[in-house]
């Protein structure tokens, strides 16, 4: 029996990366996307941007736009967590956010504010249509999400929690909510 059990582990060893067949990064910057933008409402940790940036290559996202006093690359403390997806996604930083997602709303575009408000819809309550297109609004470390943009957003998600602790970091969030979105839209 210790022989079968010894065998069964053998039998599932851990891929090499070059085993994974990742795409190059001009391979991916050609691969069609999900309809998906990620944006950062004043992002102030440069780890948490790099982050972003990693998370949004491995579920295939379309464009980072950068908001505020949100870091942009090329910068080393990105670039540490980031490792190299500055470079296959495309990214634009604007001071305005507001008016860049009422230019995605008119675009036809629903806007999602991923925040704690009086007024949410739970993440495994949302209902995404695979043929809609998605922008999603991550906000500042303390302040979340800037009002005036849950004001405009179609819909404030909120992640359900269980614990003591008021919040999730935001690049954690990021990847919670950035596969419920990949998983609904049939990925």
């Amino acid at each position: 029996m210790f022989k079968g059990v010894q065998l069964s582990i053998l039998m599932n060893r851990k891929l090499k990366l070059w085993e994974l067949n990742r795409p190059t990064v001009e391979e991916f910057k050609e691969k069609e996307k999900f309809p998906l933008v990620v944006v950062l409402d004043n992002i102030r940790s440069l780890a948490n941007v790099g982050t972003f940036f990693r998370t949004a290559d491995a579920f295939n996202v379309s464009q980072i736009i950068l908001g505020g006093i949100t870091a942009q690359p090329p910068h080393r403390e990105i670039q540490k967590t980031a490792l190299g997806a500055t470079e296959s996604i495309d990214w634009e930083h604007h001071e305005n956010l507001v008016d860049v997602l009422k230019q995605y709303q008119a675009d036809g575009y629903v806007v999602y504010a991923v925040e704690q408000a009086e007024k949410t819809t739970l993440l495994h309550e949302m209902n995404v249509k695979p043929q809609e297109k998605h922008v999603l609004v991550f906000g500042n470390e303390v302040d979340g999400v800037q009002q005036e943009i849950i004001d405009i957003a179609d819909v404030v998600l909120e992640i359900p929690q269980f614990g003591t602790k008021h919040s999730l970091n935001v690049s954690v969030c990021a990847g919670v909510v950035l596969w419920e979105f990949v998983r609904k839209v049939g990925a």
